[in-house]
């Protein structure tokens, strides 16, 4: 291994431990209260370590989204890809990925869908901005090719596949942020799952055709 291979690795391991760091501070403090000097200490790093590699803890915030929305749009392909499957069984599998992403770790899902909405987006750089949009934007786009081919061939009802998609990329996130916002009053009411599942069940009622 090379002098320059080696200290790729160690920038790419460095980077990790921040991030590992900062998604533990963020869900013991949440966003607001959270600090640099706070992840920087669960890392075991000095503030200025952090600065090298994040312009701000906005940036931290959205590199969790990132991973999430690279992790999801893996499995959004994989749905659309599905040769054997007609468009309902796709459907079907596409509700079954979302679930999957959430399960993976809602923490971060949560993060994700508080990011997309707030006015944290605007103190990110140009380039984790571009980021963020790029991999909404595919992930947008992977869903309304499943609507798309549907559509196309009469199983769906004829609208526009990526205003379906908005609306049941809509459904997903609000469901999430209700039932999160929920917990946060009364820990023990955690109906997340169980609220999804009808509300993917409607979703499925009303875009396929009778």
């Amino acid at each position: 291994m090379g002098i320059q291979e080696r200290k790729e690795r160690e920038k790419d391991r460095r980077r990790q431990q921040i991030i590992v760091a900062a998604k533990r501070v963020f869900s013991e403090k949440g966003f607001s209260k959270a600090t640099m000097e706070d992840i920087a200490h669960e890392a075991e790093l000095s503030p200025g370590t952090l600065y090298l590699y994040f312009k701000n803890k906005e940036e931290l915030y959205a590199s969790l989204s990132l991973r999430i929305l690279q992790y999801l749009i893996i499995n959004l392909e994989h749905v659309h890809d599905g040769k054997d499957q007609d468009p309902g069984e796709k459907l079907d599998a596409l509700i079954k990925a979302m679930s999957d992403v959430y399960d993976f770790d809602p923490l971060i899902i949560v993060n994700m869908f508080h990011l997309q909405s707030s006015e944290t987006l605007k103190n990110l750089s140009p380039r984790f901005l571009k980021e963020v949009k790029d991999l909404s934007s595919q992930a947008i786009g992977a869903i309304a090719s499943i609507f798309r081919e549907g559509t196309q061939k009469g199983i769906f009802i004829d609208k526009h596949p990526t205003a379906l998609a908005d609306i049941f990329w809509s459904m997903f996130s609000g469901v999430v942020l209700w039932e999160a916002s929920k917990t946060v009053i009364n820990e023990n009411k955690d109906f997340l799952k169980s609220t999804l599942e009808i509300a993917f069940e409607i979703f499925k009622q009303g875009v396929i055709r009778r």
